[in-house]
């Protein structure tokens, strides 16, 4: 599905794409801390944004360009969010794009910007501006893994990948990369996440299936149940693949959705695996729910609960915790319905806890992925969370948290 040697160049993967990732000392590591992913040609493009009412300065401003239809680059730093920092924050997002233009000879408002790391901290813009115009000089067909690697905070490692699909008859081609490991509860966690295509398609369908895509990947992760003041999701379609452009809902439009969907899926799970101190991934299905709405609640209240994620974090089968948090979720549920099971072994059922074997459930706890399946009995809606288990670590990475 994603092969090794193609997500290797990530967001260069897709032709007419280059990327860089480079050192500006805004990271106190003094990792790679800048990334620029650059379209030969104007693209199409199409964003998701935090919906925190405490939106980043970049958010703001990225916002605006997603609003033209059109843009031609990515600049990305790691280090300071530029969030909580008033008017200068804003001008100092706006001057990174300007920055950016005229290195690339484009308009400033062909470019997105985003931005991660601490909030309420002023971007150092002699570094910034070192640091994009040394990334614009090291674009290349090479240079997403560092660019993947310059956007990352917390994270284990960089989230990428690559794939491509036929449509019309061209081989169409798709690139990421991603980052995300603490606060991260997206309603679209710190999360950010750039897409590139050589589909053409027309910019107000790539928003369309953007949008609808992100309710059903992205937002369906938790890791803490804290929502970003950054996150951000952006496509950018340059066209150069050579199919007939995407106009409208049609079959080519499907082949497109459906590739596209499977990249945010990818994306969402690794993100929640990776989540700060995780050692369990976590995916949470819901079904037997009256609608969508009510299987994501219930989902999300099992997902974001700190006593479900220390439970199998130590690998305590407590399924008292799961079905408690079932029960206060808010949506209407009855206890004599619903069916509790963790992987394949029903540990909940009639009110009361089922009898099941002991061993068959100690290995289904010691694994790395488990799954807790929750039946409510009540229609046939469904909806699958992920999440991860709460560990010593998460607490000491953000108890020291300062980059």
């Amino acid at each position: 599905m994603f092969s090794k040697e193609h997500t290797m160049m990530g967001v260069a993967y897709p032709a007419g794409f280059k990327a860089a990732g480079v050192r500006a000392g805004i990271k106190k590591s003094g990792n790679l801390d800048v990334a620029v992913i650059y379209s030969e040609n104007e693209a199409a493009v199409a964003g998701v944004f935090t919906k925190n009412q405490v939106a980043a300065a970049p958010v703001r401003v990225s916002k605006i360009v997603v609003g033209t239809g059109t843009a031609h680059a990515v600049v990305a730093n790691a280090g300071c969010a530029n969030a909580c920092t008033g008017e200068q924050g804003l001008r100092d997002a706006e001057k990174m794009c300007d920055i950016a233009a005229k290195e690339l000879n484009c308009r400033n408002d062909d470019v997105i910007v985003a931005s991660t790391g601490v909030i309420g901290v002023h971007l150092p813009m002699d570094k910034m501006e070192t640091g994009i115009k040394a990334a614009i000089k090291e674009l290349s067909k090479e240079g997403s893994v560092n660019a993947g690697n310059a956007i990352i905070t917390t994270d284990t490692y960089s989230k990428a990948c690559a794939t491509e699909v036929t449509i019309g008859g061209k081989e169409v081609r798709f690139g990421a990369i991603a980052k995300g490991s603490g606060m991260i509860q997206p309603d679209m966690a710190t999360m950010l996440c750039f897409i590139t295509t050589d589909a053409a398609i027309d910019h107000k369908l790539l928003q369309i299936a953007l949008s609808e895509i992100t309710e059903t990947t992205f937002n369906m992760i938790s890791v803490d149940g804290d929502m970003s003041t950054n996150d951000m999701v952006t496509v950018m379609a340059n066209g150069q693949a050579g199919n007939a452009k995407i106009t409208e809902k049609n079959g080519d439009y499907d082949i497109f959705y459906n590739k596209l969907k499977e990249i945010c899926t990818e994306l969402s799970k690794r993100i929640a695996a990776d989540g700060e101190g995780a050692t369990k991934f976590l995916t949470i299905h819901v079904s037997g729910a009256e609608k969508f709405a009510d299987a994501k609640q219930v989902a999300m209240s099992v997902a974001k609960s700190p006593l479900v994620k220390t439970a199998f974090f130590g690998e305590d089968p407590n399924w008292g915790r799961v079905i408690c948090a079932v029960g206060y979720s808010g949506v209407r549920m009855s206890p004599e319905k619903t069916i509790v099971k963790f992987g394949d072994v029903t540990v909940y059922a009639h009110s009361i806890g089922a009898e099941y074997d002991a061993e068959a459930l100690k290995k289904v706890m010691a694994a790395h992925d488990i799954l807790i399946d929750i039946d409510l009995g009540e229609g046939d809606a469904d909806a699958t969370v992920w999440s991860c288990d709460f560990s010593y670590e998460y607490v000491k990475i953000n108890g020291e948290y300062h980059t």
